[in-house]
């Protein structure tokens, strides 16, 4: 049997990384093989250039080169992690994935839906999450608990006029991908949306 790719989306500030750990955990529990990885990232070479995209020393990349980036992460992510996990039947979960690289580039830095789209095509090689949990939490919230946080990377830096389009983008790729992202109220608390989360797992498991 092949495995489950999970993937979590949503903007920054929405908690995504605390119920990542905590679905880890209980599928873990209940006694699944489990690949918990992240984007960019995940393999050396993907955070090699995960270093490189969110340095904020780099603020005059140019858009193209960003999105281009992500897209050359994502490829070494997908072929030396991601699919041979699925083979094997893991459940993966991931923190991002190329949803994030069509809202943040295509939407949210005007590259266009289309062409990040496009680049992408060549980086995932057919490999889609079979599910995605997209966390739903205002742009203004969102960057007052990143701010809270502490130090910021040179996305999260952005004015409030990026993070809106971002928002508004993610709201467009819900719409467009019914049958594969469901929204999560991420304002409820931590142990409310963990419940929400496990409930609809164990819907698909």
């Amino acid at each position: 049997m092949k495995g489950l790719f999970i993937s979590f989306e949503g903007p920054d500030g929405a908690g995504k990384t605390t119920q990542i750990k905590m679905l880890e955990e209980y599928l873990k529990n209940k006694g699944y093989d489990v690949v918990l990885t992240r984007e960019p990232g995940g393999t050396y070479i993907s955070e090699q250039i995960r270093k490189v995209i969110l340095d904020v020393s780099n603020e005059n990349m140019n858009y193209m080169t960003e999105a281009l980036l992500y897209a050359a992460s994502r490829a070494q992510h997908v072929s030396e992690v991601i699919k041979s996990s699925i083979d094997e039947g893991k459940i993966v979960i991931c923190d991002r994935f190329v949803d994030s690289s069509v809202v943040y580039q295509g939407i949210g830095r005007n590259l266009g839906i289309d062409t990040v789209e496009a680049i992408n095509k060549f980086a995932i090689d057919g490999c889609m999450p079979h599910v995605t949990f997209l966390f739903k939490i205002s742009p203004e919230e969102g960057i007052r608990r990143k701010s809270k946080q502490g130090e910021k990377d040179r996305l999260e830096n952005e004015k409030i006029d990026f993070h809106k389009r971002v928002y508004k983008g993610y709201e467009e790729l819900r719409d467009k991908h019914v049958d594969r992202i469901q929204e999560i109220d991420a304002e409820k608390t931590i142990e409310e949306i963990h419940e929400d989360i496990k409930k609809r797992i164990d819907d698909i498991l």
